[in-house]
């Protein structure tokens, strides 16, 4: 029996992984992403891959060579310090971790070069889907173009789309925000900020604030300032006047070591807010017919490394229940929505757990704990 084609919305990781698993397995798929290109804007920073989840939906995908020829070797080393620079815990990359680290357009890339060329339409920003029974909806996208599907994924990230089709949960900001900022040929132009960095992740931390950052190939240094505030304190910030932003931010960070606060006020691009937003922990729907989420659209959590993750681990394993169940889309999308929700909701879980520790009352002591044990038992 010919399966109708599966319709995905959005173009990210969990995305392109669902449509590469599925191609693998002889079974068409069309995204549709509001972008206009894969150049229409930088895709983040690096992402550590594990070998337990994205490592394993590259497998599915067949794409472990590719995925390996774009590690950034080296960049699974890790750092704490204290507000002052001080070390208070290092590990260097000793090629063990099972976390190697790539750039996520790097990723997107051999994702995206791995399909046929019509298999994702760019610039469609989806904009209603109707119910029309049976399984079936009609998508409307902005330029007016619409189109008729059998089998619908929502991959289109926190604010999605399809999700309303299937539950009335909607993010909401957890108290904590980002902002992110780059330095280039740090090494040379930023020698105590590099320094501070290290080889590979930085976590400065104090009770409700911290800095994040990496290292990434060419002596780039990405960071994330963390601060605990709330949404209305951001929103008194005109990150639009890029110096006076960046003046505000550093400002909580006073007597802070200026290597560590140059990561902010001597930062090249302007300062980009990252409000943090989560689902509810544990977040799940009734089956509805024709219709699943997979990624951030399904449960978003607090960045800690899993994220994109499980956003391909997801589309793999979605690709591979719909393979399974050939004519049966009902039977493919219970089985995946059984397995998916309590191993996100467990994710989740210590999504929270990990952001109490970067910057709860314990910080950075329960981080250096927490990695202490972990390299303990790595090592021991």
């Amino acid at each position: 029996m010919t399966m109708s084609p599966v319709t995905i919305i959005g173009a990210g990781l969990g995305g392109l992984t669902l449509a590469r698993v599925l191609y693998v397995h002889g079974i068409a798929a069309t995204i549709y992403e509001a972008e206009p290109s894969a150049e229409a804007r930088t895709q983040g920073g690096q992402l550590d891959i594990h070998a337990d989840s994205g490592q394993l939906a590259l497998a599915e995908a067949g794409l472990t060579d590719a995925f390996r020829a774009i590690i950034h070797e080296g960049g699974q080393a890790s750092r704490v310090l204290d507000q002052h620079g001080t070390v208070l815990f290092e590990e260097p990359d000793d090629g063990t971790g099972g976390r190697p680290e790539v750039l996520r357009g790097d990723l997107r890339r051999i994702l995206i070069d791995s399909l046929p060329a019509q298999t994702i339409q760019w610039g469609k920003k989806l904009t209603s889907v109707a119910v029309l029974g049976a399984g079936r909806h009609q998508l409307t996208f902005a330029d007016r173009s619409d189109v008729t599907t059998d089998i619908l994924v929502g991959a289109d990230g926190a604010w999605s789309k399809v999700r309303p089709l299937l539950s009335d949960a909607m993010p909401a900001y957890i108290g904590t925000s980002f902002v992110e900022t780059y330095l280039y040929d740090a090494d040379e132009q930023h020698p105590a900020a590099a320094g501070a960095m290290g080889g590979g992740a930085l976590f400065a931390l104090a009770p409700g604030q911290g800095i994040f950052g990496h290292r990434e190939a060419g002596a780039v240094l990405h960071t994330y300032v963390a601060l605990s505030r709330p949404a209305e304190w951001f929103a008194g910030i005109d990150f639009a006047d890029a110096a006076t932003a960046k003046a505000r931010i550093a400002a909580e960070f006073d007597g802070w070591a200026p290597a560590l606060t140059a990561l902010i006020t001597d930062g090249e691009t302007p300062p980009v807010l990252r409000t943090i937003n989560t689902l509810p922990t544990g977040h799940r729907w009734d089956r509805v017919p024709g219709v699943t989420l997979l990624g951030d659209a399904a449960h978003l959590a607090p960045p800690a490394g899993e994220g994109a993750n499980l956003a391909m681990f997801d589309g793999a394993e979605l690709g591979k229940a719909i393979a399974a169940h050939p004519g049966d889309i009902e039977a493919a999308l219970t089985a995946y929505e059984q397995a998916m929700f309590p191993r996100s909701k467990t994710a989740a879980v210590d999504a929270h757990q990990i952001l109490e520790l970067l910057i709860g009352d314990s910080a950075p002591s329960g981080l250096v704990g927490f990695f202490t044990a972990a390299f303990e038992g790595k090592h021991g």
